[in-house]
């Protein structure tokens, strides 16, 4: 466990001038102060006051009514801590370190902050004896600053020219990311113009949010360093493949070292705690859609014929449904979820689909066939398969309807994100009465902040 004197050592050794106390909002998008070092000690022990409407932010930072933490709170402010285990020196930013905070409002925690909910759920899972080894698979966008035209232009996915047209950027993101132990496995370009995919290896429990999110965050700055600009927006082009954010992952025994979900001696070489796994995401898929493909613009990724998923299904190495199960023997057999949208945020990804595995196993929900062949050809479903929600409104209601998923999230959370959601597709419905199409305006509303 790091102390403040371990930080503050690190700081002298490193030269840092400024620490930025940082925090995610609903949208995963990054706020923070800036903290002089020799005030990190005094703003470490005591917390930071930090205005609570920045959980209630759209992307532009428009306040959204009814959220709970705006007006109903006088528009005050909770005061947040630093998790001291968070801290680490920024490569992309001169002199400058960042630590991760949560925030407590009267003395209480925060219940419906991200990063709060990921943390408690993956204690639960831990509780019931397994751990959570994941990482998200980003998909996202780079354009040129000034003109905002996309770098690259055609769909040609993994073309070496390419890639090789930017590897200058490339190349900064896979010797920076790796200094924040974030190991970058591999860098390809993607199946839209500008559109790129950098995975990086799992990690376990609340950490792996916590390197989607610090990713996310560094891609943007080491592009605006570049002269680019990298967006998280999932579609903003219609006339092209979206960007998603699958999180592949696994269980694992609670010290990390045995792979739970795979059993040589099963048919389908998956274990009966893997098979309830899966079958709880499957029965809570309508409703988690919302959480992993939050924004207005991501629900229109949820489509046929775009190796995104549209109903619920799962299948045996299969990019058409919406759970893809790898069997790699014991160490690397896992799931990859596939509803997640780019624009989502990684803590709210992360615990919905940890609230949906994890009722699986508590209720033993069994697993229905899988999918073979393309699950977008009704020929190849099984009888009663469950559609995801593709519009707010159903996805909204979906999720609702979950009382799972909503005692898993609590409450507070869930009036707030649904104040948000309702913000957004008001603006939405709002411009198209005005004539505005749909796409130009994911693109002015969401593209510079995603």
């Amino acid at each position: 466990m790091a102390s403040i004197q371990q930080i503050l050592k690190e700081i002298q050794e490193d030269s840092v001038e400024v620490v930025r106390f940082e925090m995610s909002d609903y949208y995963g998008i990054a706020h923070c102060k800036g903290i002089p070092t020799r005030h990190f000690r005094e703003k470490a022990e005591n917390g930071i006051p930090f205005f609570m409407g920045h959980l209630a932010f759209d992307p532009q930072a428009a306040i959204a009514p009814n959220t709970g933490y705006c007006e109903e709170v006088n528009f005050g402010d909770a005061i947040f801590y630093p998790d001291l285990t968070t801290f680490r020196k920024l490569p992309w930013a001169k002199d400058t370190a960042r630590i991760l905070l949560y925030p407590k409002y009267n003395g209480e925690i925060v219940k419906g902050y991200p990063r709060t909910i990921a943390e408690r759920l993956l204690g639960e899972l831990k509780e019931m004896g397994y751990s959570f080894y994941s990482s998200h698979e980003h998909e996202f966008f780079v354009v040129d600053a000034a003109t905002k035209k996309p770098i690259t232009n055609g769909i040609q996915i993994r073309s070496t020219i390419r890639l090789a047209k930017h590897s200058e950027f490339l190349m900064q993101i896979a010797k920076q990311m790796p200094k924040l132990d974030i190991d970058i496995e591999s860098i390809e370009t993607e199946y839209a113009p500008g559109q790129f995919e950098i995975s990086y290896k799992p990690s376990f429990g609340l950490k792996a949010a916590d390197n989607a999110f610090t990713y996310k965050n560094g891609i943007k700055e080491i592009a605006q360093g570049q002269g680019f600009l990298a967006s998280f927006t999932t579609k903003p082009y219609s006339d092209q493949v979206g960007a998603s954010a699958h999180l592949n992952h696994s269980l694992w025994d609670t010290v990390g070292n045995k792979n739970l979900m795979y059993d040589a001696k099963s048919p389908n070489s998956l274990s009966i705690v893997a098979q309830h796994w899966i079958a709880g995401i499957l029965y809570h898929a309508p409703a988690i859609t919302v959480l992993m493909s939050p924004t207005v613009n991501c629900l229109t990724r949820i489509r046929d014929h775009a190796f995104a998923p549209n109903n619920v299904t799962w299948g045996i190495d299969n990019r058409t449904t919406a759970l893809r199960v790898k069997i790699n023997g014991e160490r690397g057999t896992y799931v990859e979820n596939r509803i997640g949208s780019a624009g989502g945020c990684p803590y709210i990804s992360l615990a919905a689909t940890v609230a949906a595995g994890m009722d699986g196993i508590k209720n033993q929900y069994q697993l229905p066939p899988p999918v073979d062949g393309a699950a977008f050809d009704e020929a190849n479903l099984p009888l009663k398969t469950g559609k995801l929600p593709c519009d707010m409104e159903s996805a909204l209601e979906a999720l609702m309807d979950d009382q799972v998923i909503r005692n898993a999230f609590g409450e507070e959370f869930i009036k707030c994100f649904v104040a948000l959601k309702t913000h957004e597709a008001k603006l939405q419905k709002e411009a198209a009465e005005k004539g505005i199409n749909e796409t130009e305006w994911a693109r002015s509303y969401y593209f510079d902040y995603l």
